[in-house]
């Protein structure tokens, strides 16, 4: 598990988001890369990121009811939103955790 965190002290705006992975397979490696991207363009500051690899915590997929990989989760703000795929579709994944592009 690793987490990279980048906040502000309004936290009506910061992003809480988790990436289950599995492992260090292509599309995993993809995904981790496509969101850090993005969050970086769109959400400096703003946000929290915390990638599970799901091969090293199987149990903690069980919680957030995980059935496939790669799947982010965005916790806050409301609503909570999955998205399941690569993120490499920019438009898509700024649309479904309903950020802004800047």
């Amino acid at each position: 598990m690793t987490r990279a965190s980048q906040m502000t002290t309004d936290a009506s705006t910061r992003h809480i988001l988790k990436l289950y992975v599995a492992g260090q397979s292509p599309k995993s490696i993809r995904a981790i890369a496509n969101l850090k991207k993005i969050c970086e363009e769109n959400l400096q500051g703003r946000y929290e990121l915390e990638v599970i690899d799901l091969y090293q915590q199987p149990q903690l997929a069980q919680g957030d009811q995980i059935i496939a990989l790669p799947t982010l989760i965005k916790r806050l703000p409301p609503p909570s939103r999955r998205i399941i795929g690569d993120l490499s579709d920019t438009e898509r994944v700024l649309v479904g955790l309903d950020i802004q592009k800047t």
